[in-house]
């Protein structure tokens, strides 16, 4: 990925997704913000327990440097699910209830999603002009958060999955995520068999969250997909991490917006 800092805000952006034209993205990082304490500083949360008005600081810091205003994106109140929003000028400026993908073939629709171990998913047609987002922890995975989304951007978008290009964001790698074997074995089960998504280390199951989420999009016909490769467990200088901070901390932002 391509790192960047624009007036105090670091960010990263996908080599592959940089190159396309007519589409804005950036994955925005902890560093930038005013939050403090567990939250520092670049916190996207409302619901973590940081201050309001912090996080409504944070919010037009990261925008800004994106040229947009809070009031302009649409986001998702994300719940683990499988439920897609398909959305467009009229959405700009709304919280879409018990949501975990957005997907919008309208220009100057900005998508905001939030996240702190679970794996962002960028989607991105550069034929039908179309562009989506997907939040999949280990739940997401299980629900089949990616097969719809892709199949939404099929039905009611007229996608080919061939033509699209899928980006995974920075998420808990295989090092850090440790499960139990009921969890292990659902997320071996929503994938594709064969796909190599658990490993296992002195008796403890590893999840390869990222590995499940390209099994996902490949069995769902995606072939070109860029993985981040940098897990927010490690990283915590730079992402939040609901995992390696135990819980009490804030919400990274990822940003996506065909242009006019």
């Amino acid at each position: 990925m391509l790192r960047e800092d624009i007036d105090g805000v670091a960010l990263y952006r996908f080599e592959g997704l940089n190159r396309a034209e007519g589409v804005v993205h950036a994955v925005l990082t902890r560093i930038g913000g005013v939050s403090q304490g567990p939250y520092a500083t670049l916190n996207l949360g409302h619901t973590v327990g940081d201050d309001l008005a912090a996080v409504e600081e944070n919010h037009r810091r990261a925008l800004r440097t994106l040229g947009l205003k809070p009031r302009q994106v649409v986001s998702p109140y994300q719940v683990h699910g499988a439920r897609v929003g398909v959305v467009g000028r009229a959405h700009r400026g709304t919280v879409q209830p018990a949501t975990d993908a957005l997907v919008t073939a309208v220009p100057a629709v900005p998508l905001l999603m939030r996240f702190a171990d679970c794996a962002p998913i960028l989607l991105f047609d550069p034929v039908r002009r179309v562009v989506g987002m997907a939040h999949a922890g280990w739940r997401g995975v299980v629900a089949g958060t990616v097969e719809a989304t892709i199949r939404t951007m099929m039905e009611r978008l007229g996608c080919d999955p061939v033509s699209l290009w899928a980006g995974i964001g920075p998420t808990i790698g295989p090092c850090c995520y440790a499960v139990g074997p009921e969890i292990a074995a659902a997320v071996q089960a929503a994938c594709p068999p064969g796909a190599d998504v658990v490993r296992s280390a002195d008796r403890q199951a590893y999840l390869d969250l990222p590995a499940a989420v390209e099994a996902q999009l490949r069995a769902a016909g995606v072939e070109q997909i860029e993985d981040a490769g940098l897990c927010t467990a490690c990283h915590v200088d730079e992402f939040f991490s609901h995992r390696a901070e135990h819980g009490r901390t804030g919400r990274f932002g990822v940003v996506m917006e065909l242009l006019e």
